[in-house]
């Protein structure tokens, strides 16, 4: 062992410190792959880090007060892409060859030496962490903001060629269809947790918080189709479940209060027509005193309708009115005749002059070509909009004829 004091052995590291920064660099080489796998460039970015690491130990050395700038030392001379493109997992291995390198050429050094690069090496492992953690809470931020503002997009219907790359920087596995779900924001939101749900259910989620709002887009998070073409066993994929069995999941995660679903739509460029029905759904979900939770904005249409929502009414009167109308003139009057006499099949066979069974084949008819049944109270009164909204679309015969005259 060689004796030194102090000062000697700060002029015997300086002396050592390119032989040092060598050694580490070949025994990166020797004993981390992914280092020899990297680019020139980035491979010369970690080597000025490893090289940083033992300038800034020496420096520690002769101040230990130093040690709150062991961070900027290291890791200042590094791009700012280097923390994204190497982890922290890789950034401990680095720092352990570091410490291998220095403990093995001062082995001979002062027992004060090996227990200052021991210290050091913990300083400089926690500095990292420090770094990495910094790193991570910025991009979180910065990708809550980002969420925030396609959610606010997607609401809006203001779509920009940059919105496709905002989704996929924030990761979007969804494929396909679309909904919205629209409810109350909880006063300790847990977002964590509506994702884990969310891929539990094979779904992906983006979040937004409007106010007391708690917007939620949900996408199925399936795979691609070549991929899932080439799926051995088709028993073994996720199940796919359907968007109310998804909200079913995620209802938890909102505060009390209503819960509406947004009617499902082709794909995420689509998104704000079901946004505007969930919307729609939610501002009057109220006046519906027994209401689901969640509840199909569909399932609101007369009472959006009342509040003046143009997609509920035109929705009301091209999935009910035309088809009924462009199928049989016979099955639209029946269903008003049925509607009118409060839903009694005798009723309506006497004021139609036919048996009561004629009027349930045409009842069971009408339910297949719309698929509202309107034996049942709700239905009957969506149907009854729909009517109602239909005839008033349609044109005055009495004016075309004072117009003629």
């Amino acid at each position: 062992m060689v004796t030194r004091t102090k000062k000697e052995t700060l002029a015997w590291l300086r002396t050592i410190s390119g032989e040092l920064a060598t050694a580490t660099l070949k025994r990166l080489e020797e004993t981390l792959p992914w280092y020899g796998d990297m680019p020139p460039g980035r491979r010369s970015a970690v080597g000025l880090v490893a090289q940083a690491g033992i300038t800034s130990f020496i420096s520690w050395y002769d101040d230990p007060k130093a040690t709150p700038w062991i961070a900027a030392d290291v890791f200042g001379a590094a791009p700012r892409e280097l923390l994204r493109s190497v982890s922290l997992q890789q950034t401990l291995q680095l720092i352990r060859v570091v410490v291998e390198v220095v403990e093995n050429r001062v082995k001979d050094g002062s027992e004060e030496l090996r227990e200052a690069v021991l210290l050091y090496s913990r300083e400089i492992a926690f500095a990292s962490a420090d770094v990495y953690a910094r790193a991570a809470e910025a991009r979180g931020l910065w990708d809550a903001r980002l969420e925030a503002l396609v959610v606010d997009s997607i609401l809006s219907g203001e779509y920009d060629d940059e919105l496709p790359s905002r989704i996929a920087a924030l990761g979007w596995h969804g494929h396909g269809e679309v909904c919205v779900l629209v409810g109350v924001t909880p006063k300790m939101l847990d977002v964590d947790q509506l994702r884990r749900t969310a891929r539990h259910m094979s779904a992906d989620v983006l979040i937004g918080v409007q106010g007391s709002r708690l917007v939620l887009v949900i996408g199925r998070a399936l795979p691609a189709a070549d991929a899932a073409d080439e799926t051995d066993d088709p028993a073994t994929a996720d199940p796919v479940h359907s968007f109310m069995e998804i909200a079913t999941a995620l209802e938890p995660g909102f505060g009390s209060g209503h819960l509406v679903l947004g009617h499902e739509v082709p794909g995420l460029v689509d998104a704000s027509k079901s946004a505007r029905a969930a919307l729609a759904g939610f501002s009057v979900a109220r006046s519906w005193r027994n209401a689901p939770r969640p509840v199909q904005a569909d399932d609101l249409l007369p009472e959006r309708s009342l509040a003046g929502d143009p997609l509920a009414r035109a929705t009301l009167v091209n999935r009910v009115y035309k088809p009924l109308q462009a199928h049989s003139t016979e099955l639209l009057a029946t269903l008003w005749c049925y509607l009118d006499n409060g839903r009694s099949l005798e009723a309506t066979a006497r004021e139609l002059f036919v048996h009561p069974n004629t009027v349930r084949y045409r009842l069971k008819r009408i339910s297949e070509v719309i698929g509202w049944d309107a034996t049942g109270a709700r239905e009957a009164l969506i149907l009854q909009a729909a009517l109602i909204l239909g005839s008033i679309s349609e044109p005055d015969p009495n004016s075309r004829r004072r117009g003629a005259n």
